[in-house]
């Protein structure tokens, strides 16, 4: 055999050590509980304590069990508490031998085998904890881990729904360390316990979502979270975790968990968080306290504690304190239904269980509730049982403060009434016509901008008191209603005697006897000034903006007919031997968007073609108009000789001084027939485009800026040297601008199309405009010229 390594030996030590501890606790435990059995057969037998250890050996050895398995027997027989009914559910589940599962002993001889030995070790090492880790950490190894758990959790409850870790076992420190505290309103695994009665079975911890300590190491296992809690209220929770996925357990074995979180919440009753975090808990007002707090408040308010039956379970509440606002229903005095029992004093409350039950929740939480318009069939000291109240329940310490308002739907109703006439500017009244009384309301008053002190007016002398004008619709009016006896509306100003005059509407009925005469007259008068005068608006601005679209109209038809006149759609056709010349304009297709795209062709004087386009920026009239200016002005200066360059200087001064300072961009050239050359200048524009051949390409940029941008600006020029069958286009920016492209990407588009070269210049530009991939809704202006 290998001799073992110091450490290993100080391992193996440890573990013989641990081993002989835990031996040592179980030998104890059951020691605790022989004794406990011996003293029963001591007060049975009446026999003395030699006498009772023998019996007990004798009775051990005929039912064939060991001295603690009986012994534990004798004491379940004998508490007939929860403990042992929860022992025989298991014990009739599981069967076998009567339900005893065979006896484990270890070295030292201690029984761990059978259930009712699990739990009243369980139950014996708890009770004799000194604090509640011990508790889980005797949980664990006497009662879960038969049961397959590797790790027990008991949360504390706070008053504000906070959970802390009182104590733990199979969790790691630092897990148990990170998970002290958790937050009021926080989901975890054991919240979803605390707020489920019945606690929470979960298959597969993964499968939920929801946080937990130990989320881990144990990632796929099962969970349950019991809660745990003594005369019906819940002191904390008991969270079991399973290291593989959890079957569905037999009720035997819930009821079992069920017993284990009931001896944790003995525990948790004297349980106090450690000091100096922010689970350190609140001082909470005594019963005297909460009794004046209830007598300082303006609504119905009791103070109820727990009611338990011998059981030790929660059977009701008794009403400790009843406030000054309570009226009972019976007329009973405060002091009979306080002490009195909730259920005793209000039967009616059993039947409304939302009520009983938000109680004994609030009371087992300590979670406030809160509800608004809750069915209160009890505790109503006015008309009916279905009468619904705003309700409030919270715990103070071991007591719940209960507080209603009760709703009054007749009141509320007429409240309602009284915004909707205040907000809708109504004043009802009535007119007795047998006996002249007449009663208005507040509001009426108020119309009529008369004191409330002063006598109304009667329906007679309406028209004394509105505009002479309304006479004839007043007495239409009062026919209909007195004469007709029929009901009758009508519109008319009211002038009040503060010079003010309303518009007012009118409305009433007539009420008429079994004779049918007339009796009463009813109604109501409806402030419309301010309907009246939003109609008047109204009426003015459609009247407005009927006028504003018609200038619109008419403007737009000048500025296409200024555009027309100086730019016809149609050009006639430029004469010069061995070149064509042709042009095309295409409009924006909305016609509220006429814009500044021009072009010309024209023959000079000296023999030379003008050819060029251009762009005022905007549109509408002034772009229109700043087209024809700057087009004519490059007419009359293009007289002189001048080169592009010069022309394009020239034309930025009138652009900048001459025509409000418009800016604008274009292309200027000088075709010379003889020497089939062209001159070309540019102001901002995009260049030329050569076709030659199978080719399609712009012509080298030269440096220019836009016009009208700076009083004096410089152009380059640049000469091309054209051959026959050369086509050069010219063309304004509606070609070939998109709002998803580039200039660069619009262009080369451009130079796709203009490649194949149809027969004649004409079928050139139209294609070009057919296939035009421009999305602008812009002016298209395109000239062409093609040497012969």
């Amino acid at each position: 055999m290998t001799p073992l390594s110091p450490v290993g030996r100080l391992a193996a030590t440890v573990a013989r050590l641990s081993r002989e501890v835990r031996a040592a606790q179980a030998e104890a435990e059951g020691r605790a509980l022989i004794e406990l059995a011996k003293g029963i057969l001591v007060a049975r037998l009446g026999c003395g304590p030699a006498e009772a250890a023998r019996q007990l050996a004798e009775l051990a050895e005929q039912s064939q069990a060991t001295p603690l398995e009986f012994a534990v027997d004798v004491i379940n027989q004998a508490a007939r508490d929860r403990m042992s009914e929860i022992t025989d559910a298991f014990l009739t589940a599981t069967g076998a031998d009567g339900g005893r599962e065979a006896a484990e002993a270890d070295g030292n001889g201690a029984a761990a085998g059978s259930a009712a030995v699990r739990l009243r070790s369980a139950e014996s090492r708890a009770l004799a904890a000194s604090d509640t880790q011990a508790v889980a950490d005797a949980l664990l190894e006497q009662a879960l881990r038969p049961l397959g758990a590797v790790a027990v959790a008991i949360w504390a409850a706070g008053s504000d729904g906070s959970l802390t870790l009182a104590g733990s076992a199979g969790f790691s420190p630092a897990e148990a360390a990170r998970w002290r505290y958790v937050p009021p309103d926080v989901a975890t695994v054991a919240r979803s316990g605390l707020t489920e009665r019945a606690g929470q079975w979960i298959t597969s911890l993964a499968r939920t979502g929801l946080p937990s300590v130990g989320r881990h190491q144990y990632p796929e296992g099962g969970r349950a979270a019991v809660p745990a809690g003594t005369g019906g209220r819940v002191h904390g929770v008991l969270e079991i975790a399973w290291p593989v996925p959890l079957a569905p357990q037999p009720p035997a074995v819930v009821r079992q968990v069920e017993a284990l979180a009931e001896l944790c919440a003995h525990t948790l009753e004297t349980y106090t968080p450690p000091p100096g975090g922010p689970e350190e808990p609140r001082v909470m007002p005594d019963a005297a306290e909460l009794m004046d707090l209830a007598d300082g408040l303006h609504d119905p308010a009791l103070v109820l504690v727990p009611h338990l039956d011998d059981a030790g379970h929660l059977a009701d509440f008794r009403i400790q304190h009843v406030n000054k606002r309570f009226l009972d229903p019976a007329g009973r005095p405060r002091a009979v239904v306080g002490g009195a029992l909730l259920l005793e004093a209000f039967p009616m409350a059993a039947g409304d269980s939302e009520l009983f039950q938000s109680v004994e929740r609030v009371y087992a939480t300590g979670e406030p509730f809160r509800a608004r318009r809750m069915n209160l069939t009890a505790l109503v000291d006015q008309v009916p049982l279905s009468a619904t109240a705003d309700i409030s329940i919270s715990r103070h310490g071991n007591a719940v403060l209960l507080i209603w308002r009760i709703e009054d739907e007749t009141a509320r109703l007429a409240s309602l009434l009284q915004h909707a006439q205040r907000l809708g500017r109504i004043g009802g009244f009535e007119e007795n016509l047998l006996t002249g009384e007449i009663t208005w309301n507040g509001q009426l008053f108020d119309l009529y901008g008369r004191p409330a002190s002063s006598a109304p007016v009667p329906l007679e002398e309406l028209a004394a008191h509105s505009h002479p004008d309304d006479a004839v619709a007043i007495g239409r009016f009062l026919r209909t209603l007195l004469h007709h006896r029929r009901p009758a509306s009508a519109a008319f100003r009211l002038q009040r005697p503060d010079g003010v005059t309303r518009h007012v509407r009118v409305v009433a009925e007539p009420v008429l006897d079994t004779d049918d005469r007339l009796l009463v007259v009813r109604g109501a008068y409806q402030d419309i000034s301010a309907q009246h005068w939003t109609e008047v608006a109204l009426a003015a601005t459609r009247d407005q903006l009927a006028h504003t679209e018609q200038q619109a109209i008419e403007r737009n038809r000048l500025t296409l007919q200024l555009q027309h006149a100086i730019m016809p759609p149609a050009q006639a056709p430029l004469r010069v031997p061995d070149l064509q010349v042709a042009v095309r304009y295409r409009p924006a297709e909305t016609e509220q968007l006429v814009g500044g795209d021009w072009y010309d062709a024209v023959m000079l004087p000296n023999g030379m073609v003008l050819v060029c386009v251009g762009d005022v920026a905007g549109h509408g009239i002034e772009a229109a108009t700043s087209m024809v200016v700057l087009r004519n002005a490059l007419r009359g200066l293009a007289v002189t000789g001048a080169g592009p360059g010069q022309l394009l200087s020239w034309l930025n001064i009138v652009a900048h001084h001459l025509t409000g300072g418009v800016t604008a961009t274009a292309v200027c050239g000088l075709y010379d027939p003889a020497r089939r050359t062209l001159r070309w200048a540019r102001a901002g524009h995009l260049p030329p485009v050569l076709v030659r051949g199978p080719e399609a390409a712009p012509l080298p940029l030269v440096k220019g800026m836009l016009l009208g941008a700076v009083a004096e600006a410089v152009y380059e020029e640049d000469e091309v040297q054209l051959a026959g069958e050369d086509t050069l286009l010219m063309y304004t920016d509606g070609l070939v601008e998109r709002r998803d492209r580039t200039v660069e990407e619009s262009l080369a588009q451009l130079l796709s199309t203009a490649r194949p070269t149809p027969a004649t210049l004409d079928q050139h530009l139209d294609r070009l405009l057919t296939y035009s991939r421009s999305d602008t809704d812009d002016d298209t202006c395109l000239v062409g010229i093609r040497v012969g």
